[in-house]
């Protein structure tokens, strides 16, 4: 009796991600990517509006996806792969800003430095432009599943349940992972700590 080898369509995307940890072959994390590609370019594009900036997302999407499937327990792959893909793309956001606003500024100085000769007509930045930039920079320093998880809860308005389902953390973990990541920020965040 001849057994015919199963097709990878007919696997859960459980047992793909499960088969990818056992053997680290990509070409497991590349049938799920072929299931969800479509989902992957439209959520793209509905953060970039760009279908050449959309097509180069997925595919660093796909790239992260080796790494992280590694480092996760994901439950729910599809929710937790339209977060990865939000998430990726609004950091794609804020570069592209970031680069708008480093080119405004160096036109702006370009400006200030031809119709004026003293650099003092520069202001300093306000108070809350410091705090807004120490806290970016202290997510920045916290591991991944605390950003992860913080992000989820209070800047997306998620409850601790949503949290669980979407990330594949248990509940304890995802509790555990905000509690510590709201310690460390505002350890980070305190007077004595000014490289924060």
């Amino acid at each position: 009796m001849r057994f015919r080898k199963r097709s990878h369509n007919s696997y859960t995307d459980e047992e793909l991600i499960a088969r990818y940890k056992e053997t680290e072959d990509p070409e497991w994390v590349g049938y799920l990517f072929d299931r969800y590609a479509q989902l992957v370019f439209l959520v793209s594009m509905k953060y970039l509006k760009d279908t050449a900036e959309s097509e180069d997302a997925a595919m660093q999407v796909f790239e992260k996806l080796l790494f992280d499937l590694k480092r996760y327990e994901v439950r729910i792959f599809k929710g937790w792969l339209h977060m990865v893909v939000r998430n990726h793309c609004l950091m794609l956001l804020e570069q592209r800003k970031r680069k708008h606003r480093q080119v405004e500024e160096i036109k702006y100085e370009s400006d200030v430095m031809e119709t004026h000769s003293e650099f003092d007509l520069m202001s300093e930045p306000s108070e809350e432009e410091i705090t807004l930039l120490r806290m970016q920079k202290a997510l920045e320093q916290l591991n991944d599943q605390q950003r992860y998880c913080l992000d989820l809860f209070y800047l997306q308005k998620k409850s601790y349940q949503e949290v669980a389902d979407i990330s594949g953390f248990t509940l304890k973990q995802v509790k555990s992972y905000i509690q510590n990541g709201k310690r460390n920020l505002k350890i980070m965040l305190s007077e004595n700590n000014p490289d924060a």
